[in-house]
């Protein structure tokens, strides 16, 4: 069946949602809006929360299902995937050096934004018939905007992010593994889409408990394992590393011209890039990560808001960062393919420069590993964000059923081409994204009083959960997230 007419509709469309006129202002203003409301949080408090979320990991005496640790990586497994090694080399494959800039910045001002999602997941957070946390933008948004236009806020972010999880957190993942392992270990497609497929039935069916534990040992592993092998080839590089933050600051504000088909030759195209493909690796904005982080364990709303900002800060910070400079040190960002006289396709550019810095075969196989090891651990972090969302919609009884019919879908993607997927994940995505945005808006006034309120009395986010409890006495809405053990009501 030719899908050409549907992926090209599909593309179209994801260019206005994520163009200049949408959600790249929406994207940056949201950010930028709340790190003013809340004093620069993201900046203030990172070392406090880097200390909480890494070092501390659990908040003792409080009330969830998962340490603060395992939220993390839960979140972070759900973004670190393809948008940190494909999604960055795209950014600068189109939109040049300049773009992994305008990466930083979403990253930067994005802290905010995951901050402000993680805190009112916690905040408006419930407790499902099964007994377990349940919260997000699908219950924020209603609950915070107690009026018709927040119930379609939720609902419409509730049914985005039930097709995204089976676009971009599921076949897309499968599919970059499956081509890779046929590449790199001559491994058939159908082979990997079996183990997967298994690996993910054996982890999903024990929920969110399960999925923290798998995350929590395998999350360190592979980010410390990609950023070694990134950071030998930039201290042998060394001398390179100045002129490439020269031209990525440059060029993020003059853009690139032409060479061998490279096609980022304005500004626009510079910002477009790497504010989508931002977006794209750490999720800052669409409002996902609240979804892991109503689950945690932690004794206020403002510590688990903390700890889930450091996501985006490690994320692109720290990886996407990685990345980019091995691709723009190695020079393999303007490289040309010697057979079609165009620049290498973004699928290959990551690879191609640790090859290039690494010897011998070791490049391509960390950039395989690292792939496996980032889009598996994806495959679990959405299909955790898909089955709360498939709850707020169907109830309870439809999350079995979901995690069975996700662990399948994993197979497809496996064993098909994916270009009308990759486009339709773009767009929802986006869509999920938008009633976010809003949302946090209307509710940055609550999340920047609590915030404050909050930080006055434990700046260094110290106190226990009895010296919480007695300086938090009287404040409004602080009984009624205490008593958060009430069921919600069924769905019907």
């Amino acid at each position: 069946m030719d899908l050409t007419g549907l992926q090209q509709a599909l593309e179209t469309l994801s260019g206005w949602i994520w163009g200049p006129w949408l959600l790249i202002p929406l994207l940056l203003g949201t950010g930028l809006y709340l790190t003013i409301r809340l004093g620069g949080l993201q900046f203030i408090r990172l070392g406090a929360a880097l200390r909480l979320g890494l070092i501390k990991r659990k908040d003792p005496g409080s009330d969830g299902d998962i340490s603060q640790f395992q939220a993390l990586t839960t979140a972070l497994a759900a973004t670190v995937g393809t948008g940190n090694i494909v999604g960055v080399a795209t950014a600068i494959g189109i939109g040049g050096p300049g773009a992994l800039f305008w990466m930083w910045i979403t990253g930067l001002l994005g802290m905010a934004s995951k901050y402000s999602e993680a805190f009112l997941g916690v905040r408006f957070r419930k407790t499902d018939d099964a007994g377990e946390k349940s919260g997000g933008p699908q219950y924020y948004l209603e609950r915070g905007i107690p009026n018709r236009f927040g119930k379609v806020l939720a609902l419409f972010f509730a049914i985005a992010a039930v097709f995204a999880c089976f676009g971009i957190g599921n076949m897309t993942q499968g599919n970059s593994i499956a081509t890779n392992m046929e590449n790199s270990f001559s491994v058939p497609t159908w082979v990997t889409g079996l183990v997967l497929t298994a690996f993910a039935l054996i982890v999903l069916v024990g929920g969110i408990k399960s999925i923290g534990r798998v995350t929590a040992g395998l999350v360190p592993i592979m980010i410390i394992f990609y950023v070694l092998g990134a950071l030998y080839i930039l201290i042998a590089n060394i001398g390179e590393v100045p002129a490439a933050f020269g031209l990525i600051f440059t060029d993020a504000f003059t853009g690139t011209a032409p060479i061998g088909g490279f096609a980022g030759s304005a500004i626009i195209i510079a910002v477009q890039f790497g504010v989508a493909r931002g977006i794209f690796s750490n999720e800052s904005g669409m409002g996902s990560a609240a979804i892991a982080a109503a689950a945690a364990k932690t004794s206020h709303p403002v510590r688990q808001g903390l700890v889930s900002m450091t996501q985006t800060f490690i994320d692109t910070i720290i990886v996407v960062t990685c990345t980019g400079l091995v691709i723009v040190t190695t020079g393999v960002w303007n490289m040309t393919d010697p057979e079609t006289g165009k620049q290498i396709s973004a699928a290959l550019m990551t690879g191609e420069a640790f090859s290039h810095g690494l010897p011998g075969e070791w490049g391509h196989y960390i950039v395989t590993i690292g792939l496996v090891m980032f889009a598996g651990s994806t495959i679990l972090g959405w299909s955790y964000y898909g089955e709360r969302n498939v709850e707020r919609l169907f109830g309870r009884r439809a999350v079995v059923p979901f995690r069975i019919v996700f662990s399948l879908v994993v197979f497809i993607g496996c064993t098909v081409q994916l270009g009308v997927v990759w486009a339709f994940s773009d767009v929802m995505n986006g869509l999920m994204a938008l009633p976010n945005l809003i949302g946090l808006l209307v509710l940055s006034g609550l999340i920047a009083r609590e915030t404050k309120q909050y930080l006055r009395n434990d700046p260094k986010l110290e106190a226990s959960q009895e010296q919480i409890d007695a300086f938090m006495a009287g404040t409004p809405g602080w009984d009624e997230w205490k008593t958060q053990a009430i069921p919600l009501p069924k769905q019907r």
